[in-house]
Parts: C-alpha cells; sequence; structure tokens
C-alpha cells in the first residue's frame, strides 16, 4: 500500500539560535497548519529582501527538522497516493515547535495538534486549498500595494448559530477560513475588509455546501439568549457576530477540483460553471437569505480565477443579486452590483 511515509526526528530540540525565517517559518505552521514548500516560499519572499530562489528556505527547513521542531511528509499524488517519491514535501509542526511558538507568546494558542497521520488524511487536499486561497490574496496584496500578509487568515473559525447543546457542528458555522485584507486606495485611504472563506473541491453535494451557506443567515440572525428567562438582559438583542465583527464579514466561496487523470479530458471548467449554477439556484430561493440580500453579501469564484486575475478583478458571481432570468454581472470582491 503506497502512503507518505512520515520523517520522525528526535523530540528533544537542542538550543540553537534560528535565523528570523526559522521563527517566521514556526508562525505560519502553527497557524495554518500544514503548508508545501513552495507555498512557505511565496508567503516568506519579498523579493526585495530574500533570495528568489527558495534553497535558503530549504536549508532553513533542514536545520529545524534536525532539531526536531518541524516535520514532513510526501503530499498524494494528483490521483491519489501513488507515487510518492515525486510528490512535494509538506511541513507540519511537532510537539516541541508547537510548543515553543506557544512559549514564544506572539500567536493566540490553538488547541490542536497536527500529527503525520492527520496531515496524509482525506483532509490533506482541502487543507491546502484553504492556504492556496490565502496564499493568493497575499501574493495579489504585494502586487497591488494594499496589506494581507502571511498571518492575516485563521483557519476553521467556528461561530455559534443557536442556543443548545447539540452536536458542536449543529450549533456553529464552521468557516474554512477568516480572512482580514486592508485595501488601500490612491491617496491612502485604507479599507478594512473580512471574509468568510468557503473552499469547495466539488466533493461535497451543491445541496450541502448551500445549506452551509444558510447557516450564514442564521449567524447573522442569532441573538445569544440566557436559559434562565429571570436573568436576560433587556438589551440582549444584539446579534452574536458583533462581539466579534465590526462588520459582518462577506462570504467568498471559491471552487476548485482535482485534475483528470491521464488521458481524461479536463472538463473542470465546466463542472464548476455547473456548480456555480446550482449554487445560485439554491441561494437565490432560500428565503431568510433572500430576505437578508441587502445586509449579507455572498459571492463564488474558482481558484484558478483569483490566482490568475486577482480579487479586485470581476471574477467573483454575486449569489443573492439578480433573478433566474436577470442575472448580475460578474463582480470584484466587494461583491456589489449597484
Amino acid at each position: 500500500m503506497n502512503t507518505p511515509l512520515a520523517d520522525t526526528p528526535a523530540m528533544s530540540a537542542p538550543t540553537r539560535s534560528f535565523h528570523v525565517i526559522g521563527r517566521e517559518v514556526l508562525e505560519l505552521l502553527y497557524q495554518h497548519r500544514v503548508l508545501s514548500t513552495h507555498q512557505l516560499h511565496v508567503l516568506l519572499t519579498l523579493p526585495e529582501k530574500r533570495p528568489a530562489r527558495p534553497v535558503y528556505l530549504r536549508w532553513q527547513l533542514g536545520e529545524l527538522h534536525q532539531a526536531g521542531l518541524v516535520n514532513r511528509i510526501r503530499a498524494h499524488g494528483a490521483g491519489g497516493r501513488g507515487r510518492v517519491q515525486s510528490q512535494p514535501f509538506l511541513w507540519f509542526l511537532t510537539e516541541v515547535g508547537a510548543a515553543s511558538v506557544e512559549e514564544a507568546g506572539e500567536l493566540p494558542p490553538r488547541p490542536y495538534r497536527v500529527t503525520p497521520e492527520s496531515v496524509a488524511g482525506a483532509r490533506q487536499a482541502h487543507t491546502l486549498g484553504v492556504n492556496e486561497v490565502g496564499t493568493a490574496f497575499v501574493e495579489w496584496a504585494r502586487r497591488l500595494g494594499h496589506e494581507c500578509g502571511p498571518l492575516d487568515w485563521t483557519p476553521e473559525v467556528a461561530n455559534r448559530i443557536r442556543d443548545g447543546q447539540r452536536r458542536f457542528e449543529d450549533d456553529h458555522v464552521i468557516s474554512d477560513a477568516v480572512l482580514n485584507y486592508v485595501h488601500i486606495e490612491r491617496g491612502g485611504r485604507r479599507t478594512m475588509l473580512s471574509f468568510f472563506v468557503e473552499f469547495d473541491r466539488a466533493t461535497m453535494t451543491s445541496a450541502r455546501l448551500a445549506a452551509k451557506l444558510q447557516s450564514y443567515g442564521r449567524l447573522y440572525e442569532y441573538v445569544p439568549q440566557s436559559a434562565d428567562r429571570t436573568r436576560r438582559m433587556l438589551n440582549a438583542t444584539r446579534p452574536a457576530w458583533m462581539y466579534n465583527y465590526p462588520v459582518f464579514p462577506r462570504v467568498l466561496v471559491v471552487l476548485d477540483a482535482a485534475p483528470p487523470k491521464a488521458g481524461v479530458a479536463d472538463r473542470r471548467p465546466q463542472r464548476l460553471a455547473a456548480r456555480t449554477e446550482d449554487l445560485y439556484t439554491r441561494t437565490v430561493a432560500d428565503v431568510r437569505l433572500s430576505r437578508l440580500k441587502d445586509s449579507i453579501n455572498i459571492g463564488v469564484t474558482t481558484l484558478q480565477q483569483l490566482q490568475e486575475h486577482g480579487p479586485f478583478a470581476p471574477i467573483f458571481t454575486p449569489l443573492l443579486s439578480g433573478t433566474s432570468s436577470a442575472r448580475p454581472a460578474l463582480t470584484d470582491l466587494y461583491l456589489s452590483t449597484k
């Protein structure tokens, strides 16, 4: 059975002095769980300050690996787990590496720990895809003179959408990521933007994805209440999201699909166009979302479009505007059709 083999360095890390890039690697892996060598190179490379080739980064990763702070496995192949040795390395923190980041106290602590088994699991491509979305935003922010850094998205952020003690997944909407971006216009005007990011590899049904988007309508309206009526505040009418976000974040759905096997025609553009059509039909027909269409913005694009054209190009289909007979025009990340 062809499964990625994990390197297992010694868990005791000697006291060593690492270059600043090494510390940044540890912080990125702590926040984003698993990153490829290429993703790390893009996120950490500023052409005017660092070498263009990833040779130094690879050396630094080797040092961190030898010290027992990071671990690595080979990525799955495009068609599954075959041809392991031809796949790039994926990097993640060891227990010692995670503890070193927490000891520094620079990042909010996160309770999970990454293991070789979890990295090699079924969600590997999804986790890397979410980080591809964040990496695309970082690259375009650099090109456009905006602000979005390697730590400006947080994966798997949960927000409660109703009172109760059901399964966690039933009481919360868990965004694939929350991303922050500062749009700097000519003249220096700064607009701070936040986004709920949903990354979909066309592995779940469009009905399930649409149901998750409908949960954002519940989040917008959810006002927490105490179980004890006598203790409820008279002014307990403030939606829960307002305690975490100055304005309700826009929802960005980014679609992708696995490449076809050798010799099979590439029908990904048609598949993703059909998925966009299905999402539009389902969301525009949802009663709650239709009622909230002036308060919530949801848009969908593809990872390829985001990477090639950037978030300020007209690449997003607004899902709560227009009608089935009069579709809205494509728009940028503001999702404004006015």
